[in-house]
C-alpha cells in the first residue's frame, strides 16, 4: 500500500516571472491525482496555488484547501473555493499550518515567496526536533531553490544543523518526479523504523 495518501504543497499565490512555475504546479497536481494522492494546500485559487489545485481537480483528484479567514478575498474567492472538495477556514496562520501538517503524509515546496519559505523551514525545523518523519521535497524548477539549498549546506558546514540526519529534504527537478520520490522515502523511513523496533525488541 502506498504510504503517501496526501501531500501538502507549499507554493506562491502569485505566478512569478517564469511561466514554467505555473506549469510545474499544474503538472504536480495532475501527477498527484493520477497516483491517487490527495492535495492539501493553502486554499488559494490564484498563481501557482491555483495551478496545483486546478491540475489535481481536472485529473479527478481530491483537494483540501486550508485558508485563514482574512486571506479568503486576497488569495481566493468564495466562488472559487466552492470548486474544492473540502475547505477548512481557520482563524489564524498557526492553526492553518498545524492543520496542514496533521492532514499530510509529505511536504513539497514549489517556487514561492516569503510565506512559502517560512512554511517549509518550519516543517524542516519540526523534523530536526524529531516531531515527525515525513518526507520533505523541494521542486527545484529552473534552479529556483539553489540559493536555499546552498544556505542549508553552509549551515551544516558551520555546525548549525543539529541532528542533520533528520533534515535531508529531497531535491527533484521535475514536478512529475515528486510522487515517486516522496513515496520511496516514506517507505524507507517506515522500513528503518521497523528495523529499529526489531532491534529494541531483541534486546528485551
Amino acid at each position: 500500500m502506498n504510504p503517501i495518501r496526501s501531500i501538502c504543497v507549499y507554493c506562491g499565490s502569485s505566478s512569478g516571472r517564469n511561466g514554467t512555475y505555473v506549469a510545474a504546479g499544474y503538472a504536480l497536481g495532475r501527477s498527484m491525482a493520477e497516483a491517487g494522492v490527495q492535495l492539501v494546500y493553502g486554499g488559494g485559487t490564484k498563481g501557482i496555488m491555483g495551478a496545483v489545485a486546478r491540475g489535481t481537480l481536472e485529473a479527478g483528484g481530491r483537494v483540501t484547501g486550508i485558508i485563514p479567514r482574512f486571506l479568503i478575498n486576497k488569495e481566493a474567492s468564495q466562488t472559487a473555493l466552492g470548486t474544492l472538495d473540502d475547505v477548512i477556514v481557520t482563524e489564524d496562520m498557526h492553526t492553518r499550518k498545524h492543520t496542514m501538517f496533521e492532514k499530510s503524509d509529505a511536504f513539497v515546496a514549489l517556487p514561492g515567496g516569503i510565506g512559502t519559505l517560512e512554511e517549509v523551514v518550519e516543517i524542516m525545523t519540526w523534523a530536526q526536533l524529531g516531531r515527525h518523519r515525513k518526507p520533505i521535497a523541494f521542486v527545484n524548477i529552473d534552479g529556483f531553490w539553489n540559493p536555499m539549498l546552498a544556505l542549508l549546506d553552509h549551515m551544516r558546514a558551520e555546525g548549525f544543523v543539529h541532528t542533520g540526519h533528520l533534515v535531508k529534504p529531497l531535491v527533484v527537478d521535475a514536478a512529475e518526479a515528486v510522487v515517486p520520490a516522496v513515496t520511496a522515502q516514506a517507505a524507507a523511513f517506515a522500513e528503518a523504523a521497523a528495523e529499529g523496533d526489531t532491534r529494541v525488541i531483541g534486546r528485551l
